[in-house]
């Protein structure tokens, strides 16, 4: 149980991590903003006309990229998270991450079966802050311990398994939330390219099958056969805390680069 609490609460500062960040990146800017000294109109049109573009305000929108992009370069480790060295150490998943995409896909062999995991970071930027109540902002005790057992934001999660033996596929539609991963439904296909592939043309197909019940209508026996199911595949708690961590962990790394592209597209 204190390996399971240790993780809760790793997991739970992660995502706080990630408002803190956002209000930082905001505090930032502003800071910026009042120590930058403002460029003259007739000293931002020479300058852009030799180096950057054709635009007057090119040199100073170059200049505040590359002080945010300074900031979060020094918010970012140089070396490796620990937590990610040590799933590509001991787990049996591979991590297949392409560098600006949104979406990570995890894949894995258990026994004659093909196993893939699909998440996408779009569903951290889409995160919002808790609303709280009017007249709780002076309240301090037990502040801190309230923040700590707030969940982790939810990511949508696409389970796919496949076998050579049999022409169809398996997909699962889930939510990875709280250290668990809470099933929508369960979907069978004749056809594995069908239920598969990420293309325009096999997602049109889809949207003409029969995608399963609710999960949670199933029969609570069911409900448990099929948790062991995944269980059994390494789909569990383990998994279902580190997802959120990795999606983090990607979406600063995709900021950093969308920052660097900006600043060097003004720049040219």
């Amino acid at each position: 149980m204190s390996a399971l609490r240790a993780l809760r609460q790793l997991t739970a500062s992660s995502s706080r991590s990630l408002a803190a960040r956002a209000t930082l990146r905001a505090v930032t800017r502003s800071a910026l903003a009042a120590r930058v000294a403002p460029v003259s109109a007739s000293r931002a049109f020479s300058v852009s006309a030799r180096r950057l573009g054709e635009g007057a305000s090119d040199a100073a929108l170059s200049q505040r990229l590359a002080e945010e992009l300074k900031y979060e370069k020094e918010a970012t480790p140089a070396e490796e998270p620990e937590f990610l060295t040590t799933f590509k150490k001991n787990s049996p998943w591979t991590i297949q991450d392409t560098p600006g995409m949104d979406e990570v896909a995890l894949v894995r062999k258990f026994g004659n079966e093909e196993i893939r995991l699909i998440f996408s970071i779009a569903d951290i930027q889409n995160e919002q802050e808790p609303e709280f109540e009017e007249g709780e902002e002076g309240v301090e005790d037990g502040a801190e311990d309230a923040e700590a057992s707030l969940p982790p934001y939810p990511l949508r999660c696409s389970f796919s398994f496949t076998k050579p033996s049999t022409p169809g596929a398996l997909t699962i539609d889930a939510m990875c939330q709280d250290g668990t991963f809470v099933i929508d439904n369960i979907s069978y296909y004749s056809d594995a390219k069908v239920g598969t592939d990420l293309t325009v043309e096999a997602d049109w197909k889809r949207r003409g099958y029969y995608l399963g019940p609710q999960f949670d209508t199933l029969d609570i026996s069911l409900q448990d056969e099929f948790d062991k199911f995944l269980a059994e595949r390494g789909i569990d708690s383990t998994l279902a805390f580190w997802v959120p961590q990795y999606a983090e962990y990607k979406e600063q790394k995709e900021y950093v680069s969308w920052l660097k592209n900006v600043r060097d597209f003004v720049d040219a």
